[in-house]
């Protein structure tokens, strides 16, 4: 509600972000995220009346404290060289970037560069769980080799694998925005004719080299057997999205049918590797 009347007032934007401590990792295509405690953001132009917007926020139930509401004025900015002083390019591994637009890295043929920018699609490179698969990936020779995203989100680990010289990447997602990102950071990096993106209701098992799928622990367990059954005899299966108390509980499942299951960690999370 509170959102509604800031749109009616004219905000320029509006943001909703977590006022505590409760993350919500992965809400569902559509959704908008909810958490215990919501902070609302709306901003305006410098001559908006403040009471007037007050006022009316003060309407909302539950809203009915001023303390609740707090203003801050925003100065002039450059917001391009903003954007460009927070997201810098980012190595993993030995020689493979992620870089964003209108940055350049030193040049060596051994880097790969993955062009890309943050976007509506989870998945930059800057979460220790992208970071884990990108630096395993680093260290693969992938030419002539299938490889699946599974749970692809911008596409970047898909991506990096057809940079690398893999045959054919299957990038799938059940968000359709997961999906355009996907296909369009995937044009982006002139590599669009060497990835398939489909939703998991067209996906079909496939007998894959590699399969990645950097979701969450719960998801993991559930598609178990689509994502093993998804790879050929001796292939490599990468799980990630784990927090690390979880990786036992993860492992402990697709032990039935993968050998050579180990974890490396970081920051808390936890990337699994294994062969089918």
């Amino acid at each position: 509600m509170a959102e509604a009347v800031l749109e009616q007032l004219g905000a320029l934007a509006i943001t909703l972000e977590d006022d505590a401590d409760d993350p919500v990792l992965e809400p569902g295509p559509g959704e908008t995220p909810l958490w215990p405690t919501v902070h609302v953001r709306g901003l305006f132009e410098l001559d908006a009346s403040q009471q007037g917007i007050t006022d009316a926020l003060q309407r909302v139930p539950g809203i009915n404290r001023p303390q609740l509401i707090r203003w801050r004025e925003l100065g002039d900015q450059d917001w391009e060289r903003a954007w460009i002083d927070r997201f810098q390019p980012m190595k993993f591994g030995r020689n493979l970037w992620i870089v964003p637009s209108g940055m350049q890295i030193p040049f060596s043929a051994e880097n790969t560069e993955i062009r890309l920018d943050p976007g509506l699609a989870f998945g930059t490179g800057t979460h220790p769980t992208t970071a884990l698969c990108l630096e395993w990936l680093d260290g693969q020779a992938l030419s002539g080799r299938r490889v699946v995203d599974y749970g692809c989100g911008s596409g970047i680990l898909g991506i990096a694998a057809a940079l690398k010289g893999a045959a054919r990447v299957i990038c799938v997602d059940n968000d359709p925005q997961a999906l355009q990102a996907t296909f369009a950071n995937a044009q982006r990096n002139g590599v669009a004719d060497l990835i398939l993106c489909q939703s998991p209701e067209k996906y079909s098992e496939q007998q894959a080299d590699i399969v990645l799928a950097n979701i969450l622990a719960g998801p993991l367990i559930a598609l178990f057997p689509v994502l093993t059954g998804s790879l050929k005899k001796q292939g490599q299966l990468v799980l990630s999205g784990v927090l690390e108390e979880q990786a036992e509980m993860v492992m402990s499942v697709y032990r039935h049918c993968c050998t050579d299951l180990k974890p490396k960690t970081l920051d808390g999370w936890a990337r699994l590797e294994a062969r089918l």
